[in-house]
Protein backbone atom coordinates (compact mmCIF):
# COMPACT_ATOMS: atom_id res chain seq x y z
CA UNK A 1 0.00 0.00 0.00
CA UNK A 2 1.41 3.37 -1.04
CA UNK A 3 2.20 6.23 1.32
CA UNK A 4 0.62 9.68 1.24
CA UNK A 5 3.39 12.02 0.09
CA UNK A 6 3.75 15.67 -0.82
CA UNK A 7 6.35 16.96 -3.27
CA UNK A 8 7.24 20.64 -3.60
CA UNK A 9 9.36 21.86 -6.50
CA UNK A 10 8.87 20.38 -9.97
CA UNK A 11 11.96 21.53 -11.84
CA UNK A 12 14.17 19.25 -13.90
CA UNK A 13 15.20 17.21 -10.86
CA UNK A 14 12.10 17.42 -8.70
CA UNK A 15 9.63 16.51 -11.43
CA UNK A 16 11.52 13.31 -12.18
CA UNK A 17 11.85 12.30 -8.54
CA UNK A 18 8.17 12.98 -7.93
CA UNK A 19 7.29 10.95 -11.02
CA UNK A 20 9.20 7.94 -9.65
CA UNK A 21 7.26 8.19 -6.40
CA UNK A 22 4.00 8.27 -8.32
CA UNK A 23 5.03 5.27 -10.44
CA UNK A 24 5.89 3.39 -7.26
CA UNK A 25 2.28 3.55 -6.14
CA UNK A 26 2.44 6.40 -3.64
CA UNK A 27 -0.46 8.84 -3.34
CA UNK A 28 1.20 12.12 -4.30
CA UNK A 29 0.20 15.77 -3.96
CA UNK A 30 2.44 18.28 -5.73
CA UNK A 31 3.12 22.01 -5.61
CA UNK A 32 5.23 24.28 -7.80
CA UNK A 33 5.47 28.06 -7.84
CA UNK A 34 4.72 27.98 -11.57
CA UNK A 35 1.23 26.51 -11.43
CA UNK A 36 1.33 25.26 -15.01
CA UNK A 37 4.01 22.74 -14.07
CA UNK A 38 1.85 21.45 -11.24
CA UNK A 39 -1.07 20.78 -13.54
CA UNK A 40 1.16 19.30 -16.26
CA UNK A 41 2.57 16.86 -13.71
CA UNK A 42 -0.87 15.75 -12.52
CA UNK A 43 -2.11 15.30 -16.08
CA UNK A 44 0.90 13.10 -16.89
CA UNK A 45 1.47 11.19 -13.65
CA UNK A 46 -1.73 11.50 -11.65
CA UNK A 47 -2.01 12.68 -8.07
CA UNK A 48 -3.35 15.99 -6.84
CA UNK A 49 -2.36 19.62 -7.35
CA UNK A 50 -1.90 21.73 -4.21
CA UNK A 51 -2.46 25.48 -4.11
CA UNK A 52 0.17 26.09 -1.41
CA UNK A 53 3.09 24.20 0.14
CA UNK A 54 1.01 23.81 3.30
CA UNK A 55 -1.72 22.10 1.28
CA UNK A 56 0.84 19.73 -0.25
CA UNK A 57 1.99 18.74 3.25
CA UNK A 58 -1.41 18.40 4.86
CA UNK A 59 -2.26 14.78 5.76
CA UNK A 60 1.03 13.54 4.24
CA UNK A 61 3.25 11.08 6.05
CA UNK A 62 6.25 12.24 4.00
CA UNK A 63 7.01 15.53 2.28
CA UNK A 64 9.86 16.25 -0.13
CA UNK A 65 11.21 19.54 -1.44
CA UNK A 66 13.56 20.31 -4.32
CA UNK A 67 13.79 24.05 -4.95
CA UNK A 68 16.41 26.55 -6.09
CA UNK A 69 18.20 28.13 -3.16
CA UNK A 70 18.04 29.15 0.50
CA UNK A 71 15.49 31.92 -0.08
CA UNK A 72 13.17 29.63 -2.04
CA UNK A 73 13.50 26.95 0.61
CA UNK A 74 12.66 29.31 3.46
CA UNK A 75 9.60 30.49 1.52
CA UNK A 76 8.15 27.00 1.03
CA UNK A 77 8.96 25.80 4.57
CA UNK A 78 8.74 28.49 7.22
CA UNK A 79 7.22 31.25 5.07
CA UNK A 80 3.49 32.09 4.97
CA UNK A 81 1.52 29.00 3.92
CA UNK A 82 4.76 27.05 4.01
CA UNK A 83 4.79 23.29 4.46
CA UNK A 84 5.56 23.58 8.19
CA UNK A 85 2.02 24.95 8.61
CA UNK A 86 0.51 21.80 7.10
CA UNK A 87 2.79 18.94 8.17
CA UNK A 88 1.55 16.83 11.08
CA UNK A 89 3.61 15.64 14.07
CA UNK A 90 5.19 12.28 13.36
CA UNK A 91 5.64 12.92 9.64
CA UNK A 92 9.04 13.05 7.90
CA UNK A 93 10.25 15.99 5.82
CA UNK A 94 13.08 15.39 3.30
CA UNK A 95 14.80 18.29 1.55
CA UNK A 96 16.64 17.60 -1.72
CA UNK A 97 17.59 21.24 -2.31
CA UNK A 98 21.29 22.11 -2.40
CA UNK A 99 21.35 24.80 0.28
CA UNK A 100 23.55 26.01 3.12
CA UNK A 101 24.30 23.70 6.02
CA UNK A 102 23.22 26.55 8.32
CA UNK A 103 19.71 26.56 6.85
CA UNK A 104 19.53 22.75 7.11
CA UNK A 105 20.31 23.00 10.82
CA UNK A 106 17.76 25.81 11.22
CA UNK A 107 15.04 23.73 9.58
CA UNK A 108 15.99 20.78 11.77
CA UNK A 109 15.41 22.88 14.88
CA UNK A 110 12.01 24.01 13.56
CA UNK A 111 11.07 20.40 12.79
CA UNK A 112 12.14 19.21 16.23
CA UNK A 113 9.93 21.80 17.93
CA UNK A 114 7.00 20.88 15.66
CA UNK A 115 7.37 17.16 16.31
CA UNK A 116 8.25 15.83 12.87
CA UNK A 117 11.46 14.42 11.39
CA UNK A 118 13.80 16.27 9.04
CA UNK A 119 16.53 15.05 6.70
CA UNK A 120 18.74 17.27 4.54
CA UNK A 121 19.30 15.11 1.47
CA UNK A 122 20.97 16.79 -1.53
CA UNK A 123 21.48 14.60 -4.57
CA UNK A 124 24.07 13.98 -7.26
CA UNK A 125 23.72 12.29 -10.60
CA UNK A 126 22.19 15.12 -12.61
CA UNK A 127 19.18 15.12 -14.87
CA UNK A 128 20.12 11.73 -16.33
CA UNK A 129 20.24 10.20 -12.86
CA UNK A 130 16.86 11.69 -11.97
CA UNK A 131 15.30 10.42 -15.20
CA UNK A 132 16.74 6.93 -14.73
CA UNK A 133 16.05 6.75 -11.00
CA UNK A 134 19.76 6.24 -10.28
CA UNK A 135 20.64 9.23 -8.09
CA UNK A 136 23.02 9.18 -5.14
CA UNK A 137 21.79 10.93 -2.00
CA UNK A 138 23.87 12.39 0.84
CA UNK A 139 21.86 12.64 4.04
CA UNK A 140 22.02 14.38 7.38
CA UNK A 141 19.61 13.69 10.21
CA UNK A 142 18.44 11.12 12.75
CA UNK A 143 19.00 7.39 12.00
CA UNK A 144 15.38 6.46 12.79
CA UNK A 145 14.04 9.05 10.33
CA UNK A 146 16.50 7.85 7.71
CA UNK A 147 15.40 4.23 8.05
CA UNK A 148 11.73 5.19 7.76
CA UNK A 149 12.21 7.11 4.52
CA UNK A 150 14.78 4.81 2.91
CA UNK A 151 12.15 2.69 1.04
CA UNK A 152 10.71 5.82 -0.59
CA UNK A 153 14.14 7.11 -1.61
CA UNK A 154 14.77 3.78 -3.33
CA UNK A 155 12.20 4.82 -5.94
CA UNK A 156 14.70 7.20 -7.54
CA UNK A 157 18.09 6.54 -5.93
CA UNK A 158 20.59 3.73 -6.31
CA UNK A 159 22.77 4.79 -3.41
CA UNK A 160 21.85 6.59 -0.18
CA UNK A 161 24.08 7.24 2.81
CA UNK A 162 23.42 8.78 6.21
CA UNK A 163 26.53 10.82 6.95
CA UNK A 164 25.77 12.39 10.32
CA UNK A 165 23.47 14.91 12.02
CA UNK A 166 21.51 17.64 10.27
CA UNK A 167 23.66 19.62 7.87
CA UNK A 168 25.92 16.66 7.04
CA UNK A 169 24.20 16.00 3.74
CA UNK A 170 24.73 19.59 2.62
CA UNK A 171 28.38 19.50 3.67
CA UNK A 172 28.91 16.33 1.63
CA UNK A 173 27.27 17.95 -1.40
CA UNK A 174 29.77 20.78 -1.07
CA UNK A 175 32.57 18.21 -1.24
CA UNK A 176 30.95 16.82 -4.38
CA UNK A 177 30.83 20.22 -6.08
CA UNK A 178 34.39 21.09 -5.04
CA UNK A 179 35.64 17.89 -6.67
CA UNK A 180 33.58 18.36 -9.84
CA UNK A 181 34.76 21.95 -10.32
CA UNK A 182 38.40 20.94 -10.13
CA UNK A 183 37.90 17.99 -12.49
CA UNK A 184 36.10 20.11 -15.08
CA UNK A 185 38.79 22.78 -15.08
CA UNK A 186 41.49 20.13 -15.52
CA UNK A 187 39.51 18.50 -18.33
CA UNK A 188 38.98 21.86 -20.04
CA UNK A 189 42.70 22.62 -19.86
CA UNK A 190 43.60 19.16 -21.14
CA UNK A 191 41.26 19.42 -24.14
CA UNK A 192 42.45 22.95 -24.87
CA UNK A 193 46.10 21.86 -24.67
CA UNK A 194 45.46 18.96 -27.06
CA UNK A 195 43.84 21.30 -29.57
CA UNK A 196 46.65 23.87 -29.36
CA UNK A 197 49.25 21.10 -29.71
CA UNK A 198 47.67 19.90 -32.94
CA UNK A 199 46.39 16.61 -31.52
CA UNK A 200 42.99 15.12 -32.18
CA UNK A 201 41.37 15.49 -28.73
CA UNK A 202 38.97 12.63 -29.41
CA UNK A 203 41.87 10.28 -30.07
CA UNK A 204 43.68 11.56 -26.98
CA UNK A 205 40.66 10.91 -24.76
CA UNK A 206 40.23 7.45 -26.23
CA UNK A 207 43.72 6.62 -24.96
CA UNK A 208 43.88 8.42 -21.62
CA UNK A 209 40.34 7.48 -20.55
CA UNK A 210 41.56 3.89 -20.30
CA UNK A 211 44.05 4.87 -17.61
CA UNK A 212 44.35 6.92 -14.44
CA UNK A 213 42.94 10.11 -16.03
CA UNK A 214 39.51 8.55 -16.57
CA UNK A 215 36.52 10.20 -14.89
CA UNK A 216 32.75 10.43 -15.28
CA UNK A 217 33.18 13.99 -16.54
CA UNK A 218 35.65 12.86 -19.18
CA UNK A 219 33.42 10.01 -20.33
CA UNK A 220 30.21 12.07 -20.43
CA UNK A 221 31.39 15.52 -21.47
CA UNK A 222 34.49 15.36 -23.68
CA UNK A 223 32.58 15.04 -26.97
CA UNK A 224 30.32 18.01 -26.34
CA UNK A 225 33.25 20.05 -25.03
CA UNK A 226 35.15 19.39 -28.25
CA UNK A 227 32.07 20.36 -30.27
CA UNK A 228 31.43 23.47 -28.17
CA UNK A 229 27.91 22.37 -27.25
CA UNK A 230 26.82 23.41 -23.76
CA UNK A 231 23.03 23.79 -24.00
CA UNK A 232 22.20 21.02 -21.51
CA UNK A 233 23.06 19.69 -18.08
CA UNK A 234 23.88 21.48 -14.83
CA UNK A 235 24.00 25.23 -15.43
CA UNK A 236 26.89 27.54 -14.63
CA UNK A 237 24.60 29.78 -12.54
CA UNK A 238 23.72 26.78 -10.37
CA UNK A 239 27.34 25.75 -9.98
CA UNK A 240 28.34 29.25 -8.88
CA UNK A 241 25.56 29.16 -6.30
CA UNK A 242 26.84 25.81 -5.01
CA UNK A 243 30.49 26.88 -4.98
CA UNK A 244 29.48 30.03 -3.11
CA UNK A 245 27.94 27.84 -0.41
CA UNK A 246 31.14 25.80 -0.18
CA UNK A 247 33.37 28.87 -0.02
CA UNK A 248 31.18 30.46 2.67
CA UNK A 249 31.32 27.27 4.73
CA UNK A 250 35.10 27.07 4.26
CA UNK A 251 35.47 30.54 5.71
CA UNK A 252 33.61 29.32 8.78
CA UNK A 253 35.37 26.00 9.26
CA UNK A 254 38.88 27.10 8.26
CA UNK A 255 39.22 24.91 5.14
CA UNK A 256 41.56 26.21 2.44
CA UNK A 257 40.09 26.01 -1.07
CA UNK A 258 42.41 27.83 -3.48
CA UNK A 259 41.47 25.84 -6.60
CA UNK A 260 37.74 26.11 -5.86
CA UNK A 261 38.07 29.88 -5.45
CA UNK A 262 39.89 30.12 -8.75
CA UNK A 263 37.43 27.97 -10.69
CA UNK A 264 34.54 29.96 -9.23
CA UNK A 265 36.06 33.06 -10.81
CA UNK A 266 36.55 31.19 -14.08
CA UNK A 267 32.84 30.44 -14.05
CA UNK A 268 32.24 34.17 -13.60
CA UNK A 269 34.17 34.64 -16.86
CA UNK A 270 31.87 32.11 -18.55
CA UNK A 271 28.86 34.04 -17.27
CA UNK A 272 30.35 37.19 -18.81
CA UNK A 273 30.48 35.34 -22.15
CA UNK A 274 26.71 34.82 -21.89
CA UNK A 275 27.02 31.29 -20.54
CA UNK A 276 24.87 31.59 -17.42
CA UNK A 277 22.75 28.61 -18.48
CA UNK A 278 25.49 26.67 -20.24
CA UNK A 279 26.53 23.30 -18.88
CA UNK A 280 29.39 23.44 -16.37
CA UNK A 281 31.76 21.83 -18.88
CA UNK A 282 31.73 25.19 -20.69
CA UNK A 283 34.92 26.18 -18.87
CA UNK A 284 36.69 25.29 -22.11
CA UNK A 285 34.82 28.13 -23.87
CA UNK A 286 36.65 30.60 -21.65
CA UNK A 287 40.02 29.19 -22.72
CA UNK A 288 39.11 29.26 -26.40
CA UNK A 289 37.68 32.77 -26.20
CA UNK A 290 40.45 34.40 -24.17
CA UNK A 291 43.44 32.13 -24.63
CA UNK A 292 43.80 32.01 -20.86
Amino acid sequence: MGERVGFIGLGVMGSNMAAWLARSGHHITVFNRTRARTHEFVEKHGGHAASTPADAARDAGYVFTCVGNDDHLRAVTIGPEGLFEGLSPGAIYVDHTTCSAELARELSRHALRAGFGFLDAPVTGGQIGAEQGSLSIMIGGAPDDFERVRPLLAAYAKHVRLLGPSGSGQLAKMVNQICIAGLLQALAEGMHFAEMAGLDPTDVVDVISRGAAQSWQMDQRHKTMIEGKFDFGFAVDWMRKDLGLALDEARRNGATLPVTSLVDQFYADVQALGGQRWDTSSLIARLRDRGL
